[in-house]
């Protein structure tokens, strides 16, 4: 679906979604537990339902009620499963080393460009400790074997993903075991919220100066909670107030794990810093850099983006397609080989914007467009499904002025 954006000012009150990271690790807790949990407030879309999906294909039940699921964690652990990730790489990278340590033989699957994104540290480490693979490069494919306790070593600067699916699994193993970094762990946030996350399913990780140790044979036990909002987000809203916008947000946390939180002090930074350009780390926050390019493109003063080449394999080559959009509708974005330049512009001119089938960009695209002189019309826009499905009715009805959408 296509939708053709008129600028318009966004004004009102917006209820932020449930954090898709928080919900993601509270539902693979709640799965593994022993006993029932009940996780509220959560804001589902593609990428949770592929989650509840594989959980269930490893043995949980669940029943979801409003915006509650009623989890029944494993209990009889099936011997082969099919886990369909869908598009979800949390989904994929996290549940690997689950099946593994549950000895479930799993076939994966996926769509759109999940199945060329990479999962070498799985295939280096896995082996090493009882896994066999049937892996082509490609999906579907398989892993089976019993995963052991022991040392695994991983690389900090690829994904924080794979540290949290590590996480997840080795303390259902028999005995001890220690991830060890070989370089410095980017998106650390990440890995802190899922840590947080077991702990409060009395789960315990110790965190080490050169990783983390796992202790095994540790029960994840059920336990009630309620997912926070997300600032990734509620970042999109942000950077709307930062260019013009007056929106109110709902939702958001006063405490939180969540690294999207610095979205805050970023744009307070980039409208009140002196310096003549300024210069934004991205690799710890490599899911705001779309939004942020978007702000940048229209602060008062150069700004460079750095540490981002992990954006290259998303749900897009998200530096790429960031560029892509923000050029084609008047803006002036250079790509580095980590990041982006952003030169800044007065005013978008509006144009034709290709989503690229990304969500983060067809949401960047929407706001981009309330500070556009011409119409913009975002091709693909239904790929917002994959994690904030309800963003366009949100959108109408804070007043953007969105065609193509098609309301109850």
């Amino acid at each position: 679906m296509d939708v053709r954006i008129t600028p318009h000012r966004l004004e009102g009150t917006v209820t932020v979604p449930a954090s898709k990271s928080m919900a993601h690790r509270a539902i693979i807790c709640a799965a593994l537990s022993h006993g029932t949990s009940k996780i509220s407030g959560v804001t589902f879309s593609k990428d949770i339902h592929a989650t509840l999906s594989v959980m269930r294909a490893f043995g949980a039940a669940y029943e979801i009620q409003g915006d509650t699921i009623t989890i029944c964690g494993i209990s009889d652990i099936p011997e082969t499963a099919e886990a369909d990730c869908c598009e979800s790489g949390s989904t994929l990278r996290f549940l690997i080393p689950v099946a593994a340590a549950l000895g479930i033989r799993t076939t994966f699957l996926g769509q759109g460009r999940l199945p060329e994104r990479p999962i070498t540290p799985y295939l280096r480490e896995l082996p090493q400790k009882g896994i066999t693979f049937d892996y082509r490069n490609t999906m579907p494919f398989s892993v089976s074997g019993r995963l052991q306790h022991g040392t695994f070593a991983l690389e900090g600067d690829i994904s924080s993903q794979f540290i949290t699916g590590l996480l997840f699994a080795l303390p259902l193993l028999d005995g001890d075991s220690d991830i060890v970094l070989t370089s410095p762990l980017q998106s650390k946030p990440y890995a802190d919220m899922t840590i947080g996350c077991m702990a409060q399913f009395g789960v315990r990780v110790q965190e080490t100066e050169s990783g983390y140790h796992i202790f095994g044979s540790q029960h994840y036990q059920a336990h009630d909670l309620t997912v926070e909002g997300d600032f990734s987000q509620a970042a999109f809203f942000y950077v709307a107030n930062a260019v013009g916008n007056a929106v109110t947000l709902k939702n958001i946390p006063e405490k939180s794990l969540q690294g999207d939180r610095k979205i805050v002090e970023i744009l307070d930074r980039m409208w009140y810093n002196s310096k003549e350009e300024f210069l934004i780390d991205a690799s710890d926050i490599p899911d705001l850099v779309p939004i942020i390019a978007v702000a940048a493109s229209l602060c008062p003063r150069k700004v460079r983006i750095f540490g981002a080449e992990r954006l290259r394999i998303k749900e897009s080559d998200r530096l790429e397609t960031t560029a892509a959009l923000l050029n084609s509708i008047g803006g002036n974005v250079q790509i580095t080989s980590d990041g982006l330049d952003i030169t800044p512009v007065s005013t978008f001119t509006g144009g034709v914007a290709d989503s690229a089938g990304d969500h983060r960009i067809a949401m960047c695209a929407a706001i981009a467009a309330t500070r556009a002189s011409g119409d913009i019309l975002i091709c693909g826009a239904h790929c917002v499904e994959k994690s904030y499905p309800a963003f366009f009715e949100d959108y109408q009805s804070l007043g953007g002025i969105a065609n193509g959408i098609h309301l109850e």
